[in-house]
């Protein structure tokens, strides 16, 4: 069978120091473990992962479309968790899974695309150092992920902020930020929220190759910075909501003021129309048709009937 190539490959030894692995048909030395981060893309993966573990195992590592999920099976932990797509001309909130198979002498990871918190501690093991264990690997991965999710979050706070500021002279015309504020909330609180479940699980259970009593504390941690941002996420939200109903009743106020302007053009000049229209009918007896000064009289009974009008309206508070 060939092997694949993977993306990194690190064997970690019980005294702390990492070696870079060329040939991962190659057994593990005694103590440590062995790290490897392979690419969804590389067709010999699902059959080497399943050799390396079962086919469950492969499957869940290779599947294309994952929601943060954890799973023990076997000797090992299949993980699930997501990350914010730092990528260049990326947007943050199209998550980027990340799939590991966690037992105490191998951590596998599988991508489909570059997360940072994983580059971060293959550049570690490149040095000679890196976590060690395969749950502080597991660690240091939900850390890593987490703390690059503080600055999206913190961004859409700012911008719903500003939103708000702005709002009060142009609701309006700021609709359409409003509605890519509230899908990126969906499409971030859509994978957070379960991820923050999982860590919160991992840190109250004995799960397999993580049941150190520091791992549990560690995973604490992260599922309360996790829960944090759960809760930022909720409050951007709701207050979008908030805010969108701003713009309705505004746009529902402007729409009911144009209405009540056309409601009083057409009071006004209703009874002019009714006037005019009587003195237009092409019948004998109309009074002052042989008076040079009857256009004029008429003229001035509908001004004054108009300024009339529009000073009853005023008067009401309509106009």
């Amino acid at each position: 069978m060939i092997a694949p190539t993977p993306i990194y490959a690190y064997e970690m030894s019980d005294n702390g120091a990492a070696v870079a692995v060329s040939d991962l048909d190659t057994a593990s030395p005694e103590g440590g473990y062995r790290w490897v981060h392979l690419d969804l893309s590389d067709p010999a993966a699902f059959a080497w992962i399943a050799q390396q573990s079962d086919p469950v195992v492969a499957g869940a590592l290779m599947r294309a479309d994952t929601r943060p999920r954890m799973a023990e099976h076997a000797d090992g932990l299949i993980l699930i968790m997501r990350g914010v797509n730092l990528n260049p001309n990326s947007d943050p909130e199209d998550m980027v899974s990340l799939r590991l198979w966690v037992t105490d002498r191998l951590v596998i990871t599988t991508r489909m695309r570059r997360l940072m918190a994983v580059s971060e501690i293959a550049d570690q093991m490149a040095q000679g150092s890196g976590p060690a264990t395969p749950a502080d690997l597991v660690c240091a991965l939900s850390q890593g992920l987490t703390i690059r999710m503080e600055p999206v979050l913190e961004a859409l706070v700012d911008e719903i902020d500003d939103l708000e500021e702005r709002s009060v002279d142009r609701a309006l015309r700021l609709r359409g930020e409003l509605a890519d504020i509230r899908r990126s909330t969906i499409a971030l609180r859509r994978y957070l929220a379960p991820q923050r479940d999982i860590l919160a699980r991992l840190s109250l259970e004995d799960v397999g190759p993580l049941h150190h009593p520091h791992v549990r504390v560690t995973l604490r941690e992260t599922a309360d910075r996790i829960a944090r941002l759960v809760e930022e996420l909720d409050m951007v939200r709701e207050r979008s909501s908030i805010l969108n109903d701003q713009m309705v009743d505004a746009r529902a106020e402007e729409m009911n003021a144009a209405m009540l302007l056309l409601s009083v053009v057409a009071a006004v000049f209703l009874p002019l129309g009714f006037l005019t229209g009587l003195l237009g009918i092409n019948v004998g007896g109309l009074p002052g048709a042989s008076w040079p000064y009857a256009f004029a009289l008429v003229c001035a009974a509908c001004l004054g009937l108009a300024g009339g009008l529009i000073w009853w309206f005023r008067r009401k508070g309509w106009l």
